[in-house]
């Protein structure tokens, strides 16, 4: 078997389905809540942001959801994405664990976030919409959305955290290839902006800030529509062709397994890699231990409160539960954009909850440690966020060393670094600041959380 584990041949071997978690949990997910009553929302209530297929596949519980043709043609040119032994790097760490990764970083914006971001936009298309209003961490998302949108003709807008905005002019370049309009957040454009600058005029921006941004200019058209990158189940749905693949492809290789890992931010790479073992384990019994990985500074799951909160700064979003740091809350800026989110999505919170996952937070500087080793040893320049992600299974195959236990490690390699080669100019000049928790600002964030009684 070769050590790039493909099977890109034949369009059969695309998944003809994403698979919806919903219909195995052993506990139904907490219903999310109008802002206003507290009370559980319908269709109507998120009618005016999202087109009623989403709105369908949000609530859905039914176990597999067929992906229409046109989205899979458009999969085509990246998917199946390869699967990887790692054996360099399990060399190196002179493990006896056997480590494979799936390579995301082979779709046309060097992430996983396409595999969403086309699906969403052929939905939007399909009911009519002309323009669509989204936010963006580190970029990957909204330079994802803006190729789907070039494909499917519609017009968008982006709303960029402005750290990320100046940390990756690359990335707002790419979507303005691409035809999008990119802004950085917060801005002077929205209600929401014009009162976060007055109030701190060198605010260096958050999802949730850009996230009230999006919403706020999306609610003002009916032909205008909102669209997010992670977080809502129907967004993890769509990247779970990546564990559909990933199963396939394990079986070709004659394994499976025992350890799964990924990074989180929203949580859709871990979700798309993660959710389809967790079926397994949830319908055939199948063990195995899945981890989280997540920034230090931004600790959702592992220092967050299990609670309902919304999910943006500007208040404007359905309450859903979740592990969350508070909505004010502001992570300190580091490289890894697309993990400053200061809650996690409601179906990975969940199964934290119920203890089907594990997590763990890491300092930037040694998960930049690592993404050098791994590019040294594997070829690949993993993205900062994916970085957290390699932390992860390293420290698990150097655990195995140390007990003299065999296990078989799978991480999803959500996406490239090409784009962020600012973050590693950072790291090699010493100037990356180590992750800092902010327990006062937390504490401070979460007094104001929503009284649900």
């Amino acid at each position: 078997m070769s050590d790039k584990i493909k099977y890109l041949l034949e369009e059969n071997q695309i998944p003809k389905t994403w698979y919806n978690i919903a219909a195995d949990l052993p506990k139904p997910l907490a219903p999310p809540l109008h802002p206003g009553t507290h009370k559980p929302i319908g269709p109507d209530d998120l009618a005016p942001l999202f087109p009623m297929a989403l709105i369908g596949q949000e609530v859905s519980q039914e176990r597999e959801i067929e992906i229409p043709e046109p989205v899979r043609e458009i999969y085509k040119q990246w998917r199946p994405s390869p699967l990887f032994r790692a054996k360099k790097l399990e060399k190196n760490l002179d493990t006896p664990a056997k480590i494979y990764y799936k390579y995301e970083g082979v779709s046309p914006t060097g992430s996983h976030k396409p595999n969403t971001a086309v699906a969403q936009a052929f939905y939007n298309k399909e009911e009519g919409t002309k323009k669509i209003i989204t936010e963006t961490g580190a970029g990957q998302w909204g330079s994802s959305l803006a190729l789907a949108c070039s494909l499917f003709k519609i017009d968008l807008d982006v709303y960029m955290v402005k750290v990320s905005f100046e940390q990756k002019p690359y990335r707002k370049l790419l979507m303005q290839t691409y035809g999008a309009r990119c802004v950085a957040s917060p801005s002077n454009e929205t209600n929401t902006g014009k009162a976060i600058l007055k109030k701190d005029p060198n605010n260096t921006g958050s999802l949730g800030i850009a996230i009230s941004e999006a919403i706020e200019m999306a609610a003002q058209k009916d032909t205008t529509k909102y669209s997010l990158g992670s977080v809502l189940n129907h967004v993890l749905m769509h990247q779970t062709v990546v564990g559909n693949e990933a199963i396939k492809q394990m079986e070709m290789a004659g394994d499976y397994p025992d350890i799964i890992v990924g990074c989180t931010g929203g949580g859709s790479n871990f979700s798309g890699l993660a959710f389809p073992f967790i079926g397994k384990k949830f319908r055939d019994k199948k063990n195995i231990k899945v981890i989280a990985c997540e920034p230090r500074s931004c600790p959702s799951l592992t220092k967050g409160k299990y609670a309902y909160d919304f999910g943006d700064t500007g208040n404007l979003t359905p309450l859903v539960k979740m592990h969350t740091l508070g909505s004010s809350f502001i992570p300190p800026a580091t490289h890894s954009g697309g993990l400053r989110y200061h809650g996690m999505a409601p179906m990975v919170s969940h199964l934290k909850e119920l203890g089907i996952i594990d997590a763990k937070a890491f300092g930037q500087k040694e998960c930049f440690d690592v993404g050098v080793k791994f590019a040294n040893v594997e070829g690949i320049v993993p993205a900062p966020e994916a970085t957290h992600a390699i932390k992860g299974a390293i420290d698990e195959a150097i655990e195995c060393k140390k007990n003299g236990k065999s296990k078989t490690i799978l991480f999803n390699l959500c996406g490239h670094g090409h784009f962020d080669m600012k973050a590693y100019s950072d790291y090699f000049e010493n100037k990356l600041a180590e992750d800092v928790y902010n327990e006062a600002e937390v504490n401070k964030a979460l007094e104001a959380l929503p009284k649900i009684a």
